[in-house]
């Protein structure tokens, strides 16, 4: 049974998905047209329990990385960009062109761009650390105001030596 709640944030409200025992999406609500609620029940369980405390505490500055049980499906080209982006520190950002070259196709930017924009766990999979290699941030599927607030939430909490729980 597919499920969701929705968890309040500094930059918007924020919509979690579960089915079975794994969270299968995170993402704005209002921004994506991809937000279809059609289907899903209304309802909590262990897995949205936790990505909600997980999402608070990182709101918090008191957690940089997720523990929560998550699936996703996509290519394989995606899955291989999406598990690189986890990789990426907290607080730190990597460009397209670097994270193409990380993941062995060192041709394939536009591609990694595309695979960023499907990410299906915003938040949850860092995209929002990935910039363009000129250093000027390109792009993200929450809409470009939010990847400038999550980056410089993220670099805020490092400097002020905040967090509590990684």
């Amino acid at each position: 049974m597919r499920c969701y709640q929705i968890v309040v944030s500094p930059i918007g409200d924020i919509l979690l998905v579960a089915e079975e025992n794994f969270l299968t999406q995170v993402d704005f609500l209002g921004v994506n047209d991809r937000t279809e609620l059609a289907g899903i029940v209304y309802r909590s369980n262990q897995v949205l329990e936790q990505a909600k405390e997980e999402i608070t505490a990182y709101f918090q500055g008191t957690l940089t990385s997720f523990t929560v049980p998550y699936a996703y499906q996509g290519t394989e080209f995606q899955k291989k960009v999406w598990q690189a982006l986890t990789r990426i520190p907290y607080g730190e950002t990597l460009s397209y062109e670097a994270l193409a070259r990380e993941i062995n196709h060192p041709r394939a930017c536009r591609a990694v761009g595309q695979a960023n924009h499907r990410n299906p766990l915003a938040i949850i999979v860092p995209c929002h650390r990935v910039i363009g290699k000129n250093g000027h941030l390109i792009g993200y599927g929450g809409g470009l105001d939010k990847k400038v607030w999550l980056l410089q939430w993220e670099q805020r909490i490092l400097k002020e030596g905040k967090i509590l729980a990684k």
